[in-house]
């Protein structure tokens, strides 16, 4: 015997329990099904434990798409202030970080804690530690008087069924806490393509040759532009900080451009962003090696400035010499290696093909009744709570419709 629900959601993470709370609050019997043993468990890691719940400035131009039209729907039907009068209900603490990212000031749990009541609130029904094995769908068809249109979710202790099936599974993002491929493979089940999948927000890696130069900087951060080319959708610069690791290169503004990078343009790194050296140079009067040592010190951490120094020797006390040594240090250029993978990666680019589903209720628009939301989609948000307002808003969406 299979039990029957009107909607059953694959996944209890931002997205799928944002769309069981709006399914439920419109009378759905509303099932989700999480493999493991407690919900959110990407929430309540996020953020650094605080959760980044949602960004104020979120717009299209946050986020990465095959199609960057595709989320604007979604984005413009839950803003961040519905998510923020949310929270502010369930009078949850928080505060702005920076460039309009909102953290939690406890703990992410209590974001956890919010969807969880706001699910009982709807009636929704969540069952945690539950593999599912196998889904399939019954098709009606013209001249059948049979109503069997539905999906069987085959889980290990129970079959579940109902004519309307959400896939928010997530990426293949930080498996150590059960990201898996089952989101892509049960969308190319049902026939839909995939944009392939890659690891994004994600530290890069330096060849051997290039660790040995620069990786016993390890921990030293600074400011730097970042940018790259190569890529379908045109990258923006990002202006954050770097930071030196034991294998490569992190810190936002590397997290940031790993999401644009194609895996074989190089990136450019302006060390210098906003500083006319040449200007700096004709206030002291005169120019020598000593000179651009102690502006590089005051410009770079001290570390950094010296193996700077060694790496790219000054050339002469010649214009030309001084104008080479400005623009190496305003486009440093380096080629990675690779990235450090879905382990270290703290979302999924690419997914499900936008082209796939519609962009007001994310529904396939092969497979009647089967949705897909949240990361599993080839939407993926800048660094600074995008994603999760990714999460609310195509949650909302799928929840909206049915």
């Amino acid at each position: 015997m299979n039990r029957k629900y009107d909607v059953i959601i694959l996944g209890a993470g931002a997205a799928g329990l944002m769309c069981a709370i709006e399914a439920g609050k419109r009378g759905r019997r509303v099932l989700v099904l999480e493999r493991a043993d407690r919900i959110g468990k990407k929430i309540l890691i996020s953020g650094g434990g605080r959760c980044n719940f949602t960004n104020l400035h979120t717009s299209p131009e946050n986020f990465l798409s095959a199609n960057p039209h595709f989320a604007k729907s979604a984005l413009a039907r839950y803003t961040p202030a519905d998510f923020i009068g949310l929270v502010e209900k369930h009078r949850i603490p928080y505060h702005e970080k920076k460039l309009g990212q909102l953290f939690c000031d406890r703990a992410a749990s209590d974001i956890t804690m919010m969807l969880e009541q706001e699910c009982r609130n709807a009636g929704v029904e969540i069952r945690c530690s539950t593999k599912v094995n196998e889904v399939s769908k019954n098709e009606v068809h013209k001249n059948e008087v049979r109503n069997n249109d539905e999906f069987t979710v085959q889980a290990e202790d129970a079959n579940f069924a109902a004519p309307r099936l959400v896939v928010a599974t997530g990426g293949l993002s930080i498996a150590k806490i059960g990201a898996t491929s089952f989101g892509y493979d049960l969308a190319r089940q049902f026939g839909l393509k995939i944009e392939p999948p890659r690891a994004a927000l994600v530290p890069l890696t330096f060849s051997e040759q290039e660790r040995k130069r620069w990786c016993d900087l390890a921990g030293v951060s600074t400011e730097v532009v970042a940018s790259t080319r190569g890529t379908k959708q045109t990258p923006p610069a990002f202006r954050e900080n770097l930071l030196f690791t034991h294998h490569g290169l992190t810190g936002p503004a590397i997290l940031q451009i790993s999401s644009y990078w194609d895996g074989r343009q190089p990136i450019q790194l302006d060390l210098a962003p906003g500083r006319n050296l040449t200007a700096d140079l004709r206030t002291r009067g005169h120019r020598d090696l000593s000179i651009w040592k102690s502006l590089l010190r005051e410009i770079l951490p001290r570390r950094l400035a010296d193996r700077w120094l060694e790496t790219y020797p000054l050339a002469g006390n010649s214009d030309r010499a001084w104008a080479d040594a400005e623009r190496q240090l305003h486009a440093w250029e380096i080629k990675p290696q690779g990235t450090e993978g879905y382990g270290k990666a703290e979302v999924t680019a690419g997914g499900v093909d936008t082209g796939e589903l519609s962009a007001k209720t994310m529904e396939s628009r092969k497979v009647s009744g089967l949705f897909f939301i949240g990361e599993v989609v080839d939407v993926t948000g800048q660094l600074g709570g995008f994603n999760f307002q990714w999460a609310w808003a195509s949650g909302f969406c799928a929840g909206q419709a049915i």
